[in-house]
């Protein structure tokens, strides 16, 4: 099935001849259904954004793995319907513009029940930029796990470890993380520096390692480690 193919069906019209109480009903009808189409977005709008995601945010971390921290199947579910929806909705959209051009037009039609006008649609963009922490250096994510024989690994991070600071990435600008795909992709086979905090015995250390992203070390990704947004 098309996602990006509307679903609506062609409505039902008499051309271009006097309006008929079947072209009203028809018209009446796709803007009822104008009118739950807009209700269905709303609230699959509300679902992406109980996920603090939208329609573009990444559903994987920087390294190809899916995220953890969020339910992928139904945010992707959401996101077919969504699609589906506003083809549908514009399809619908120029059904009722054609319906009641022909009614307008139709001599008779200032004798008749006007339809009710409708108003403008506007979409409503769901805000769901992350609320910035108040410190550079607090945590925004964590190491689960860290593959042996990785540049993660010969760099000494641990699974646990709550990073802090990513090469020039940290609290305030990480982007949901995308930002620390890009420090990745840009610095192949150079050092980044990485802060993280570590649970120790005696509390909470700060460790910095070196970093060497690269690719052809028998894993995947260049990394090797799983990283994910706190």
């Amino acid at each position: 099935m098309d996602i990006n193919s509307p679903s609506v069906p062609p409505a039902q019209t008499n051309g271009t001849s006097a309006p008929t109480g079947d072209l009203r009903t028809d018209v009446l009808a796709l803007i009822d259904r104008k009118d739950a189409v807009e209700a269905e977005l709303k609230a699959l709008g509300s679902v992406l954004e109980s996920h603090n995601v939208n329609m573009n945010t990444s559903l994987t971390t920087f390294d190809g793995f899916p995220r953890d921290d969020i339910d992928v199947a139904t945010i992707r579910t959401t996101r077919a319907r969504i699609i589906r929806l506003r083809n549908d909705f514009q399809e619908l959209m120029s059904q009722i513009e054609k319906g009641l051009h022909q009614l307008h037009a139709s001599p008779d039609f200032a004798e008749s029940t006007p339809v009710a006008p409708q108003p403008q649609y506007q979409r409503t963009e769901i805000d769901t930029t992350p609320i910035p922490r108040v410190s550079v250096h607090a945590p925004f994510a964590k190491v689960n796990s860290v593959e042996d024989g990785s540049p993660a690994k010969e760099a000494g991070l641990k699974p646990g470890d709550h990073v802090k600071m990513f090469g020039m990435v940290h609290a305030l600008n990480h982007e949901r993380l995308t930002a620390l795909s890009r420090e990745v992709q840009a610095n192949e086979g150079r050092e980044i520096k990485v802060l993280v905090g570590r649970k120790e015995e005696n509390g909470e250390t700060e460790v910095e390692v070196s970093l060497v992203p690269r690719q052809g070390w028998g894993g995947r990704g260049m990394l090797g480690c799983h990283i994910t947004l706190l």
